[in-house]
């Protein structure tokens, strides 16, 4: 609940001592494990929840290391859900942070786009000297990313791991991606992994075309270099979307390491305001 400042103490007082035990038969206090009953109701200031569950103070003008060191589940956890009655000055704020700035967004596509290009490859080199566990799990790692990325062309922010799988789904898939990608982990042999991957690949590129973004790219797949290995070549597309990027100061970030969840998925990092802010460091001169 959402107050002014100098009401958050009364209105505090009030719903502790106001509050029945149950309502329409539930509780409306409840614990678990060792967590004693409680309302579990916050009373704050939107600017005092901002800081807590972000870090930043003014969700409306976050700067851009702002905007890179944020979790996108800590910007989901801001811009959705339901909201029983505001007077403007809470829906100003989710409207801030909706989505990325158009050319970071360019730029984090790029990044995601060359977390591909740098393991597309393994797939068949690890299956080539023997590791077939090794395979299967850099195959894992891709439908994970390329999950990821279609999550960010559909401009909707990942949750965290446990219903990553539950957003990719509501995002519909009538290309039949998301069959695609359950072949990729189900497959036996490296052939039926890597043609399900580059099924893939092709049908988000055909994607990422779609949003005319940048200039258009070639989507079909390709050998790589003069090795055995099938691949989609997706550092064209990191090429294309770092072209395409109009911001002097988005230009200026030369580590592709891409936002924080590209770099780094620890809970207690993720999850903690006071330690993933730390990281801004990453991305300074």
């Amino acid at each position: 609940m959402f107050v002014d400042a100098h009401e958050v103490d009364r209105v505090t007082r009030a719903i502790d001592s106001g509050l029945p035990s149950e309502y329409r038969g539930y509780a409306v206090r409840f614990g678990w494990d060792a967590q004693e009953p409680v309302h579990h109701i916050t009373v704050t200031t939107v600017d005092a929840w901002l800081e807590e569950e972000l870090g930043v103070r003014n969700g409306r003008h976050l700067s851009l290391h702002d905007w890179l060191v944020t979790p996108q589940q800590k910007l989901l956890g801001v811009v959705a859900g339901a909201v029983y009655a505001d007077d403007g000055r809470l829906q100003v704020v989710r409207d801030a942070l909706r989505w990325y700035p158009d050319d970071l967004w360019l730029w984090i596509l790029g990044c995601q786009w060359s977390r591909i290009a740098q393991e597309e490859a393994f797939v068949q080199r690890a299956s080539e000297v023997g590791d077939e566990l090794g395979s299967r799990m850099v195959a894992a790692r891709l439908t994970r990313d390329l999950m990821r990325l279609a999550l960010l062309m559909d401009r909707t922010y990942a949750p965290y791991t446990k219903w990553l799988g539950t957003a990719f789904a509501r995002l519909g898939h009538p290309d039949g991606l998301d069959r695609d990608l359950e072949e990729a982990l189900a497959a036996d042999t490296l052939a039926d992994r890597e043609r399900a991957l580059t099924t893939a690949y092709e049908k988000l590129a055909v994607r990422h075309n779609g949003l005319k973004l940048t200039e258009p790219v070639d989507p079909a797949a390709r050998q790589y270099f003069d090795r055995p290995a099938m691949v989609l070549g997706a550092g064209r597309f990191v090429a294309a979307c770092l072209a395409a990027v109009k911001d002097p100061q988005v230009r200026d970030l030369r580590r592709l390491v891409g936002a924080i969840d590209q770099f780094a998925d620890n809970t207690d990092v993720l999850s903690n305001p006071a330690v993933y802010r730390k990281l801004i460091s990453i991305y300074e001169k």
